[in-house]
């Protein structure tokens, strides 16, 4: 059988806490997280980049309108531009 050595230290300690929560080792802890990424990064990607920008903006909605005016004069006064 192989062995799994984690030479970071917060990712053992990691992997010890999460496979003493599901009461398995941590080689299936580690094992059960990178399924579970697996599949969500497969199911990512199986989305088209319509969809996906759909569920972007879904998720970062634009502010509410101001109701002010974008017009050739509040451009010139971001430049500091004289009125013409």
């Amino acid at each position: 059988m192989a062995s799994l050595y984690i030479k970071n230290h917060d990712t053992a300690d990691l992997a010890r806490e999460v496979a003493a929560l599901l009461g398995s080792s941590k080689t299936a802890a580690v094992h059960d997280a990178l399924v579970h990424r697996k599949r969500a990064l497969e199911a990512e990607r199986s989305q088209s980049v319509h969809e996906r920008f759909a569920a972007w903006r879904a998720a970062h909605p634009l502010g509410e309108p101001t109701g002010l005016e974008a017009d050739k004069a509040f451009y010139d006064s971001l430049n500091d531009e004289d009125e013409d």
